[in-house]
């Protein structure tokens, strides 16, 4: 027997149909390329939504067709957003920072029609463009009078001009939940990136599970700025959030140094933003020697590399502002977990709490997660077992784009996606991170977590950056050493950095040395590339050997 209850898709276009009609005055502010600030409301974004659908149906674009976009945070990207998936196109967002030819690769994996891009990037355009025969219209994020006379991209159209010449009526299409919303290809560290293809039932579900209390508890009295960008799994779902929720939106377009970021949060009354610990040390890094303060900014969500604990006291202890961990994957749209205390740990001491806070965090409805040993067998709950993780949710890919499934499949027959990460998860269910599956160090049979290594090391005031990479031994197999680079004006020599570790781990965990860089290799995602760094020290070889 079924119940007897109206049935409605979940699709992109009734988030803002939704924003439109109950927070239609809810304000969006954009630092644009151009160099000023953009302000309109949830009601104009709606409008010009709709005008880029019927743009798009003038081109002729089918159901299905990608859209790509290389762009900043700003409202025409959201546009594009919901303009392209809520006509039942797919949005492609596609990573400025990667290499040219990897640009290409991907647009031409995905067969892009359209690509819209800020003036920023024209040099990647003009660098790809002969590359990408599917792409029928290229389009620039401005109007018609910021077009430059000599783009080099034939046929460049300015994106208000084009948008403007159509009705801003259009009556959003109904269509199958399951039906492809947008895509993003994985940073492809180790050969081709691989797409994540979501759907609008999943986008709806994981918008839902984000604004959760225990989750990024996003409401109509916020002021959220997602410095986490937008081509980054799709901002990691704020956008759609926010349309849900009503809270007023703060871009920062390119501008995401630590001044401006600062100054943006100040103006606009920002009480939450969301990013990637990489540009928050920058922030840090601003407001300390200043003697900067917060006004308004309560809470951050930190995610996309493992936080240093460092970072965490400072926001809290010097600048009143909760710090929530999170944890996720392109492949996971991306939100997994989430760290925020329970009841019961509300009184526990502060170092207490800060130990559990270090940790990635719970699963949020949606995610089941576990971890196996080597031989698939499920690893117990005690935050010391290690183990593969293992996860599996509505919002979590079957397949890749046109490519394999990578879903491990359990007794039952349910499949599992292999994260690629080693964690452990404790009695209430608390996962950490301890590394990536392909970086964990085994020296003499034991597990020696580099995340660990290089936590200890960023809380030392001079480090900047640090990375833990394991290194080959005659005898425990591999040893950890720790490469870092240093803030500007400080000193520090190897046996103090060394000496910096005694009594924080056991010693047999304490790096064998300390190699200085220039520069510690990030990828596009601001992660740190440890394949990269393993290259450049090809030639070293431990002391003593």
């Amino acid at each position: 027997m079924l119940g007897l209850m109206q049935s409605q898709p979940l699709l992109i276009s009734s988030l803002m149909e939704f924003a439109e009609r109950h927070h239609g005055d809810g304000e969006i502010v954009s630092r644009r390329v151009e160099g000023d600030l953009h302000r309109y409301t949830y009601r104009d974004l709606a409008a010009r939504s709709r005008q880029l659908a019927n743009a798009l149906d003038a081109e002729g674009l089918a159901q299905g067709d990608r859209v790509a976009t290389l762009a900043w945070n700003g409202y025409r990207h959201m546009e594009i957003y919901f303009g392209v998936s809520g006509s039942g196109r797919v949005v492609h967002t596609v990573n400025p920072r990667l290499h040219p030819e990897q640009i290409a690769w991907i647009m031409n994996h995905a067969e892009d029609q359209i690509l819209c891009f800020d003036l920023t990037f024209l040099p990647l355009v003009q660098a790809v463009y002969a590359k990408c025969p599917t792409v029928k219209k290229w389009v620039a994020l401005c109007d018609t009078d910021r077009l430059p006379q000599d783009s080099g991209v034939p046929g460049l159209v300015a994106y208000d001009a084009w948008i403007g010449a159509h009705s801003a009526k259009y009556a959003w299409p109904v269509f199958d939940e399951n039906t492809a919303s947008s895509m993003c290809y994985t940073s492809g560290t180790t050969g081709n990136p691989k797409a994540a293809l979501y759907s609008h039932r999943s986008t709806v579900l994981h918008a839902y599970a984000a604004s959760l209390p225990d989750v990024m508890c996003l409401s109509a009295r916020d002021a959220v700025l997602p410095v986490v960008p937008m081509f980054h799994v799709n901002a990691w779902g704020i956008p759609y959030s926010a349309a849900l929720t009503g809270c007023k939106l703060v871009f920062p377009g390119p501008g995401l140094d630590g001044k401006s970021i600062y100054e943006l949060v100040e103006a606009e009354k920002v009480t939450y933003a969301a990013g990637v610990p990489t540009v928050w040390q920058m922030l840090l890094s601003h407001m300390k020697p200043a003697g900067l303060k917060f006004s308004t900014l309560k809470r951050t969500v930190i995610g996309g590399s493992a936080c240093p604990p460092a970072m965490i006291r400072a926001f809290q202890d010097d600048y009143g502002v909760e710090v929530l961990h999170a944890w996720g994957m392109t492949e996971m749209s991306p939100l997994g977990t989430l760290c925020t205390l329970k009841n019961k740990q509300l009184d526990l001491p502060k170092d207490e709490q800060m130990k559990i806070l270090q940790k990635q965090g719970r699963a949020i409805y949606g995610v089941d997660m576990k971890i196996v040993d080597g031989e698939g067998r499920e690893q117990p709950w005690d935050g010391k077992a290690y183990g593969d993780l293992l996860v599996r949710g509505p919002w979590i890919i079957d397949s890749y784009y046109k490519g394999e499934s990578p879903l491990v499949m359990d007794e039952q027959g349910r499949g599992w996606f292999p994260t690629g990460d080693v964690a452990t998860i404790d009695a209430d269910g608390f996962m950490q991170i301890t590394d990536r599956s392909k970086d964990v160090i085994k020296s003499g049979g034991e597990w020696i977590s580099s995340i660990d290594i290089e936590n200890i090391a960023m809380a030392h005031p001079a480090v900047a950056m640090a990375a833990c990479i394991g290194m080959p031994h005659p005898k425990w197999d591999e040893r950890p050493i720790v490469a870092v680079t240093l803030k500007p004006g400080t000193e520090l020599t190897r046996e103090e950095l060394l000496a910096f570790y005694e009594g924080k781990t056991a010693k047999w965990q304490v790096p064998d040395d300390v190699v200085f860089v220039d520069a510690i290799p990030l990828g596009a995602t601001g992660k740190m590339l440890k394949i990269r760094l393993r290259e450049q020290l090809k030639d070293y070889r431990l002391p003593g050997l």
